[in-house]
Parts: C-alpha cells; structure tokens; sequence
C-alpha cells in the first residue's frame, strides 16, 4: 500500500512538472498586454515599456486595452521598434497633469517645473510606432502643459489624439522626423511647437481658443519643418480669430496644403511674434487650401502662395529624405 502511494504522488508530481506554465520571455518579438484591471501582463505601461530590450531588431507590440492610464512616461533612448496600440482610441488614455507653473523646490535654481518637464509621455526612442490611443494632458491653464513631448526620428502617430492646452505637441529635436496620420490635435496657444519636421496628413487640428495654430522653431539650414496636408483646422464655438502660425525661432517652416481652414483663421493667416525682423526668415507657405478662412486676399506680405509645380515637389519621401530614406507614408 505504502509502494503505492509513493508511485502516485511521484506520477502527480512528474504531471505537475509538466503542466507548469512555461515563463514568458520578454526578448520574444511577442505582443505584451497591459490591463488596468489585471487581465494584461501588465496593469501599468510603464513596466510594459520597462521589460522591453534594448536596442530591439524586431517589432515588438504593447498592446493596451481600454481605460485610464494615469501615468508619466518616458520611452528611452536605447529602446527601438516599439508599437504601442490602444484598443480604442477615445478610451485607451494615457494622461498627466502637470504644467509649467508647478512649485518644485527641489529643482536647482527654480521654483517651477518649466515647460519641457511637463510631458505626459516623451519619446527618446528611434522606429516607435503609436496606434490607436489618446495621450493627454489635463492640467489646469495655469501655464505650458505638454501631452507629448518627441526626441527621436521616424516616430509614426496613426488614428491618435493628444489633447491639451497651451504646447500640446512639443516636437523637440531638428532634423528628426515625424509623421501622424489620421491624428486629432487639440490646444489653445502654440500647441503644435518645435524644431522637428513633421508631416500631418488627414489631421484634425482644433483650436480651443482666438491665438496661435503652430509654433515652428525650424532651424536655418533645415529645408523642412512643419507639413499639413489634408487637414481640417476646426475650432471650439466661440474662437474666431486664430493665426495659423507664428515663429518660435526666425527660419521657422510651416505648410499647409489641400487643407480646410475655418472662418476662425485670421486674413492676414501669420504673425510675426513682434519682430519685423522675422519677416525676413521664417518660411510661411499655402497651397491649394479651402474653407471660409482659406482666402488668400488678405494674406501678409512676406508668407507664399506655391504653384502647382510646386507643390507637386512636396512628398513625405522628399520632405523625410534629409539622412536617409524613410517613407512612413507608403
């Protein structure tokens, strides 16, 4: 009797070995799941980012599922080739809410948090692909709040929306490239702002308040900054006197085209932050454009109007092809 037992606890153990879950391995090009409600691999997207291995080859997906994701993230310099995707794009958020205002003692020399600490999300990461999701930030407007904050190149933003206030996307390194299609931008003040070359194609750009579109600081040299193709510059009830752009820095680059901008565009279209000066240098263009606020009568001097020929010129593979080939758009 004793021999038999021993045998069937030995059988149940040698079966319990066998069917123990295998342990997932993180450097697999496997999707990794995030869940608020615990259902995922993850319930928070910083420690799905965190698993991931540096330098990756491969494509490796987060895939986030529906609901609120109240964290601060960063996406590092080392991590590559990453997708985050969201289940639903007007219920996978991730928000924060810190804006430039906040006391912060522990800051060297300042008492606030500034501008370019406020992200929700910051991408330092080259290939990162983001699907499907809303990056948001909802402080107060009590100063500058970035939703996202980019410092890598051939970063890809497909169906996304990032809302805010004042500098909601904050496109922070020139020379590196990036591209949103089907993306919905909200903002008050300069909420589309940087050095980068981005291009827009089929975005949804609304203002939340009478002031400024874009806020380009496209350094001399730079052929490219900001491109807006097929885009619908929309506003909230009540905002009736928008410019569609105004120089961060003097050689700023902006171009919208095939676009429909609402009556709330202002005629003359640009500002020149207070500098005659700028008037000069910056590189404000229009192409093809319709809508109540499209007419180009009352236009500033110094902004252009291209030709067909022109404009035919202007493709992402020739805006992105500044270091090497890269097309996002194909």
């Amino acid at each position: 009797m004793k021999k038999t037992i021993l045998s069937l606890l030995a059988l149940l153990a040698v079966t319990g070995l066998q069917a123990a879950p295998k342990e997932k391995s993180w450097d697999n090009p496997d999707t990794i799941f995030v869940s608020r409600d615990g259902t995922g691999d993850f319930r928070n997207i910083d420690e799905a980012i965190d698993v991931c291995r540096a330098f990756m080859e491969y494509h490796k997906v987060i895939y986030v599922k529906k609901g609120v994701y109240k964290e601060k993230l960063i996406i590092p310099s080392f991590l590559t080739n990453i997708e985050i995707c969201g289940e639903d794009r007007d219920n996978t958020i991730i928000t924060y809410d810190d804006h430039a205002n906040i006391k912060n003692f522990d800051l060297p020399n300042k008492h606030t948090l500034g501008t370019f600490r406020t992200y929700t999300l910051k991408i330092e990461g080259n290939d990162i692909v983001l699907k499907n999701i809303t990056i948001e930030n909802n402080a107060a407007r009590l100063g500058q709040a970035v939703a996202l904050h980019t410092e890598g190149d051939r970063l890809t933003f497909v169906n996304c929306r990032f809302l805010g206030n004042q500098d909601t996307v904050y496109t922070g390194i020139a020379n590196t490239r990036l591209y949103f299609k089907d993306c919905y931008i909200e903002g008050t003040t300069d909420f589309i702002f940087g050095p980068s070359i981005a291009w827009f194609e089929g975005c949804t750009i609304k203002n939340k308040s009478n002031s400024y579109v874009t806020a380009a600081s496209t350094p001399d040299g730079q052929k490219y900054g900001y491109v807006f193709n097929n885009c619908r510059i929309i506003c909230d009830e009540g905002v009736d006197k928008c410019y569609l752009g105004r120089p961060w820095r003097p050689y700023a680059y902006t171009l919208f085209m095939n676009c429909e901008l609402g009556k709330h565009i202002r005629p003359e279209g640009w500002h020149n932050w207070g500098k005659t000066s700028n008037e000069q240098t910056a590189r404000y263009i229009e192409y093809n454009n319709r809508g109540e606020g499209a007419a180009t009568a009352g236009r500033v001097g110094w902004s252009k109007q291209l030709t067909k020929k022109e404009a035919a010129k202007i493709t992402p593979a020739e805006v992105f092809s500044l270091t090497s080939n890269w097309n996002p758009a194909e």
